[in-house]
């Protein structure tokens, strides 16, 4: 117990987290030279191919210190606020963590998030600035600031460079030194705590888990507390990063262990897994406190683009959960679009990601409705609505009272931006709550926002408007009784309820323009004339048409046959007149995704 060291990297996006590990790996020889790769455990194709990641990666690594070797559970996390369930789970399975600071940007809005997170978990924090070699480095600048955040000397803070590995070892050992080992008992009755999980179609679904007390070995059968759930040890290891199996995992490491249990829903992040045999001699000890479920703050209706994928669509998102527990879906029919899922994600890029992974791991391609908020509606008979999409907006006749969620935007910029950053920030209808300056030469500025005007577009808005240097985070508010719209989309005439929206009144025009524009740039033409209209209650308010593909039919005929040539442009305008009236317009699924991230 006394060699084990549990921590984590926590830092904003970009600040270099991956790079980090990747010298760790390196100094601890856990990953030969020859199979070494940039951001070596971002595991997943999209977060290599996006350059983020996006799930937390544990892995194990042994390092010889004073004559000791220590075993380092190293937890390696996300830094986008989407993903921030990750982070807040990666803190509880450890004793503590490196706040990672890009010495290029000083420190920005999810800096100040995590720290606090790591601060309500009572852990030991290590703080380093990266990226002292770049020319744009101010070293000094985010040194004071770190200082003054942390309450700390400036002494007490690393200089790092992870690209080249300057003073990486330094902090390692730091790490030896200053984290407490971790405070459970081999001697007790075994308890350990699932912070994550995947489903393998072999092993049955595999727990990740941070063995809190006693010892379990691959013989064992085990029982969880909550799901009331018995299993068996199928296989049990830790992570070099790969799955390494082991005879039998002690308190205070961190590990995986493949339960044989198929069922998606009987496993739960959280969880506490007891041995069988002691729980059923009534000597198990309790269950541990688990994690504070999220909510999720953005919803989106998803639908197979196939009808007949519903039932591959259903056994891909249990998958997904498990690897993914603050994403949640929930069956629904519509008229429109048949079967398929209400589902709630924590932001606009969760969405995206989750939708990515449907179609690239799974091979589905989907209909995915705009991202929508959760409203309030109070209807004529003074009873209270949740409204998670558009698909269920009332009649207007219905409805007495609209309220929407807001939120607190903090956002973090240099002084230079300031007035393009407060252009972005004024067509929010918000209202500024403090302004004030942070360290020598960045203003940290809060907003009360409608939760619906920053989830989908406004990061990017924002990194556009400060050429990458803003940073931003926010958390739910209360909701405020606003007058809002249903605006439709009709295509070909045909009303796309996948492309619905609810905005403000006073934005119809505008959100209405912006949409049937974009869906100009999107759809495929066809050989016909397509029309494409917004509409709210009933008024077409904008309207774009995409023009028809046009064959030339007479390029075969030679000489000058006018009366030939006319008959055959004749009956090609009757072809696209009947094939206006008859046909549909088939969307395909990448323009449901191209809508999407444009919210």
């Amino acid at each position: 117990m006394e060699n084990i060291r549990n921590f984590c990297i926590i830092s904003h996006i970009d600040a270099g987290k991956s790079t980090l590990a990747d010298r760790l790996l390196e100094l601890t020889k856990t990953v030969p030279d020859a199979k070494m790769r940039e951001q070596f455990l971002d595991s997943m194709d999209l977060e290599r191919g996006r350059g983020i990641t996006i799930k937390m990666h544990p892995v194990r690594m042994e390092y010889a210190f004073d004559s000791k070797i220590y075993l380092l559970n190293l937890i390696d996390t996300p830094g986008h606020i989407d993903f921030n369930y990750e982070v807040s789970r990666s803190l509880a399975a450890v004793e503590g963590a490196i706040l990672l600071v890009d010495a290029t940007k000083g420190i920005q809005a999810q800096t100040i998030h995590n720290f606090d997170l790591a601060q309500k978990q009572n852990l030991v924090i290590i703080p380093a600035i990266n990226k002292i070699d770049s020319p744009q480095a101010m070293i000094e600048e985010t040194k004071a600031s770190l200082s003054e955040l942390l309450k700390i000397s400036e002494s007490e803070i690393f200089l790092i460079s992870a690209k080249k590995g300057t003073n990486v070892k330094e902090l390692l050992e730091a790490v030896i030194k200053k984290v407490p080992y971790p405070k459970g008992s081999a001697e007790k009755p075994f308890r350990a705590l699932i912070f994550d999980s995947k489903y393998d179609s072999y092993k049955g679904i595999v727990a990740y888990i941070g063995v809190v007390d006693g010892r379990i070995n691959s013989t064992s059968k085990i029982y969880l507390s909550q799901a009331k759930t018995q299993g068996e040890v199928k296989e049990l290891g830790y992570f070099k990063p790969e799955f390494r199996p082991v005879k039998e995992l002690k308190s205070g490491e961190i590990g995986y262990l493949a339960t044989g249990i198929k069922e998606p829903d009987k496993i739960r992040v959280g969880d506490t897994i007891v041995d069988f045999a002691e729980f059923k001699s009534g000597r198990s000890a309790e269950a541990l406190v688990g994690y504070k479920v999220p909510k999720p703050v953005v919803f989106a209706s998803v639908y197979p683009e196939n009808p007949d994928d519903f039932e591959n669509l259903k056994e891909a998102l249990a998958k997904l959960k498990l690897n993914d527990s603050s994403f949640t879906f929930e069956q629904e029919t519509k008229e429109a679009l048949g079967r398929g899922f209400s589902c709630g994600f924590l932001g606009s890029l969760h969405a995206e990601i989750v939708s990515e992974r449907l179609k690239n791991e799974f091979g589905l391609d989907l209909i995915i409705s705009t991202p929508s908020v959760v409203f309030k509606i109070i209807n004529q008979k003074n009873r209270e609505i949740l409204v998670f999409s558009p698909a269920d907006w009332p009649e207007p006749s219905e409805i007495k009272e609209i309220h929407e969620p807001w939120a607190k935007l903090e956002i973090i910029t240099p002084s230079r931006y300031l007035g393009r950053v407060l252009e972005i920030l004024n067509t929010l209808e918000g209202k500024p709550v403090e302004t004030k300056y942070f360290g020598s030469d960045k203003i940290f500025l809060v907003y009360e926002v409608p939760l619906k005007a920053i989830i989908s577009g406004f990061y990017n808005d924002l990194k556009g408007a400060s050429q990458g240097f803003a940073s931003m985070n926010y958390e739910i508010l209360a909701y405020h009784k606003e007058d809002l719209l249903k605006m439709e989309i009709l295509i070909a005439g045909r009303k796309e309820e996948a492309f619905s929206k609810i905005i403000h009144k006073k934005a119809v025009f505008q959100e209405g323009k912006k949409m049937v524009k974009k869906l100009k740039e999107v759809l495929p033409r066809q050989l016909f004339a397509v029309s494409i209209q917004a509409v709210v209650s009933g008024k077409v308010i904008a309207r774009e048409t995409i023009s028809a593909k046009r064959r030339d039919v007479i390029a075969p005929l030679y000489g000058g046959d006018y009366s030939r040539k006319r008959k055959l442009l004749e009956k090609q305008k009757k072809g696209k007149r009947e094939l206006k009236e008859k046909g549909r317009i088939r969307i395909p699924s990448k323009v449901f995704l191209e809508m999407f991230r444009n919210g």
